[in-house]
């Protein structure tokens, strides 16, 4: 798998930006934990400590009177080594 195809996009809730040293994204479903690491200190050039991951279900939606659901997806807990800083809403 390509680096680019692991990390999808960064998930920038209100939660998600109170978390200290931890960067929160979103990422491939067939990828795994080495696999996130090494993506994230080759593409944002940081330390990463540990990667915690989630499997997160898709929701069910409703369009008139049909059903259907979103897909499923994975999101992973990134904690940053010590004294390391990764910030997606810097001023430009």
């Amino acid at each position: 798998m390509n680096l680019y195809d692991v990390i999808k996009k960064p998930i920038i809730t209100e939660k998600a930006t109170m978390l200290d040293g931890k960067v929160v994204v979103k990422v491939d479903k067939r990828a795994n934990k080495i696999e996130i690491k090494e993506a994230m200190e080759k593409l944002f050039n940081v330390k990463v400590a540990h990667v915690r991951t989630v499997s997160m279900r898709g929701k069910q939606k409703r369009l008139g009177r049909h059903f259907g659901r979103t897909s499923d997806w994975k999101k992973a807990y990134v904690t940053l080594a010590e004294g390391e800083k990764l910030d997606f809403l810097q001023e430009l």
